[in-house]
């Protein structure tokens, strides 16, 4: 069986390029569904045109949609992140702070006179519980 290495890095490249495609037609399909500006029969629309004629539903899309792509997986995940960081405070339970702050804090105000020892040992028992 004869197959040249030209014909190796060919089947390579055309692989990579299939892959990439795929890649691209799965982005632009999830950025449809993202979109908090279309309405659903907008969506419906843009689906069925990058399924039926997908070489030219791509480039319409990217063409048409394309500049705000960027800035609406920005939103998304900077809104995830703002869901992880309030579930983590929730978590907690003192703010994003170690139970090491807590606790000197409260030494603090236990020593200015603020807390007297009994409240100062409950809240110590609340952070370390």
């Amino acid at each position: 069986m004869n197959y040249p290495l030209l014909d190796v890095f060919l089947s390579i490249l055309y692989f990579a390029l299939w892959v990439m495609w795929i890649w691209l037609v799965v982005w632009i399909l999830l950025d449809i569904f993202r979109s908090d500006d279309l309405s659903g029969w907008a969506k419906a629309a843009w689906t069925i045109f990058v399924i039926i004629i997908p070489l030219l539903g791509v480039l319409v899309y990217l063409i048409a949609r394309g500049h705000t792509m960027q800035d609406r997986q920005a939103r998304q995940a900077k809104a995830q992140d703002e869901a992880f960081r309030a579930y983590v405070r929730d978590a907690v339970g003192t703010d994003g702070q170690s139970q090491s702050e807590e606790l000197a804090k409260l030494a603090s105000l236990r020593q200015r006179g603020v807390i007297n020892e009994q409240e100062f040992e409950q809240a110590k028992a609340k952070v370390l519980s």
